[in-house]
């Protein structure tokens, strides 16, 4: 039973499998595995580093198959997404703020424009912007999200029937095919998957955070703004807040952001233990699926193992 969606058809890919273009770990080897294996690969540029772009546009670009591109959109500026263009992306995601600024040139350069959103609001505005495609989030996902959010399940149908013909992909909590396969049936058209493709080995994800998600259990995951106040980033923390694993920080600054926000011995004694060794580079971003995650899988075979996953499940379920 070959799952065909419109977002399969859209792109041309055999799986309505994506994976999440996250930050620090989606880098072009990861990105150019999942689309080998029949999926759609997003690079993760976030921010939007030039040097990082390009090192990592030329790998996912030649590798000859449909792929995408993800950027911050409170965060990156026009000229990064030019950047990206330049290497003929199927795709530009946008997510988390405004994504109008981009979705002008995203379109005359002939890519399709992805919008995650996290609420009915930012839908409602990406589909009055002309979005090809949603990516509807719960607060389930690693890493970041709303902080007032829903979770996927009661969301993801409530922006597909908004949604109307375009395309909407689930994301939050999805690590296997059985996730794969209940994304469907809410009517969904694929899954957005961050957590179980950053410990494939095309990761650029370093050695501790793999191990610690492999490790990490649901109930050792928790949404938070500590440490992204505590490692100095530029998150608006007001709406967005991440899903992360324990953290020695996190645990010392719990419900006191605000004093930590003004103690600037505090962050840089977080800088501090990041060159020691003594917490990872990055946090570990892990979303609520993260027990589904035993094993360090190649991207493309996680791709195909997913896609029959899901085949057997929807089967069992009964559907034609």
């Amino acid at each position: 039973m070959a799952l065909s969606t419109a977002f399969t058809r859209m792109f041309g890919v055999r799986h309505p499998i994506a994976s999440a273009p996250m930050g620090g770990s989606a880098g072009g080897a990861l990105a150019a595995a999942v689309s080998r294996g029949g999926g759609f690969g997003l690079l993760g540029a976030g921010q939007g580093d030039t040097d990082w772009l390009a090192r990592e546009l030329p790998i996912v670009a030649g590798g000859g198959q449909p792929w995408g591109v993800g950027f911050l959109s409170w965060a990156a500026g026009v000229g990064v997404v030019e950047q990206a263009l330049g290497y003929g992306p199927r795709a530009v995601m946008l997510s988390f703020g405004d994504p109008s600024p981009f979705v002008e040139r995203v379109r005359a350069a002939g890519a399709a424009v992805i919008v995650q959103v996290t609420d009915l609001e930012e839908a409602r505005t990406a589909l009055d912007l002309g979005a090809d495609v949603i990516v509807a989030q719960g607060t389930e996902s690693g890493g970041h999200g709303a902080r007032r959010g829903r979770a996927t399940l009661p969301f993801v149908p409530v922006v597909v029937d908004l949604a109307g013909p375009v395309p909407v992909l689930a994301a939050g909590g999805i690590a296997d095919g059985r996730g794969v396969a209940a994304a469907l049936a809410l009517g969904a058209a694929g899954a957005l998957i961050g957590t179980r493709f950053q410990v494939t080995p095309e990761s650029l994800a370093d050695g501790a955070i793999t191990e610690a998600i492999v490790n990490g259990r649901a109930q050792d995951t928790e949404r938070n703004a500590v440490l992204d106040i505590a490692r100095g980033a530029r998150w608006p923390t007001a709406k967005y807040t991440a899903r992360t694993l324990g953290h020695p920080h996190l645990d010392r600054w719990r419900g006191r952001e605000a004093e930590l926000a003004a103690d600037p011995e505090a962050r840089d004694a977080y800088q501090a233990d990041v060159a020691r060794g003594v917490v990872p580079p990055l946090p570990v971003w892990a979303g609520e699926g993260v027990d589904l995650v035993d094993d360090l899988p190649p991207a493309a075979d996680l791709v195909a193992a997913l896609a029959a996953q899901a085949e057997d499940a929807l089967t069992r379920a009964g559907r034609p």
